[in-house]
């Protein structure tokens, strides 16, 4: 299994939404970078859900439902998207200022990387923010 973050702004799609959808298309991406990060999600693979620009913090796990097919949201291009299913919130949401001073987060993509709104998470990074954010699986 692999761990990826995605990034949304609440205000256009949120963790509730999310949750009440239950599995939906995570659609509209349009930076290479993080299509091929689509591109290499498998099905069961979790990801971080995080509330970018207002909150700026994790709030839920989702899992990939369905991986890469063409984003039905391009007008043109080699667009893709994944089905995500919410699985939890975070009991804890895990703030950015917090993984920022957090040592054993160094090297976190969406420190380095943080204008991709689809970033890979390493085991150990993972395994990291669950325990700060009281998230068992």
């Amino acid at each position: 299994m692999n761990f990826w973050l995605v990034k949304s702004e609440p205000d256009a799609f949120s963790w509730a939404q999310q949750v009440a959808a239950g599995v939906e298309a995570w659609t509209g991406v349009r930076n290479h970078g993080a299509k091929n990060n689509l591109k290499a999600m498998r099905a069961g693979d979790r990801a971080f859900f995080y509330h970018s620009n207002v909150g700026k913090e994790i709030v839920g796990v989702v899992e990939v439902a369905r991986q890469a097919y063409p984003d039905p949201t391009a007008e043109a291009g080699d667009w893709v998207c994944v089905d995500m299913r919410a699985l939890a919130p975070m009991p804890r949401p895990v703030t950015l200022a917090a993984m920022k001073a957090d040592a054993a987060l160094e090297g976190l993509a969406l420190i380095r990387q943080s204008r991709l709104s689809v970033l890979p998470v390493s085991t150990e990074h993972w395994r990291h923010i669950c325990a700060l954010g009281g998230w068992r699986e």
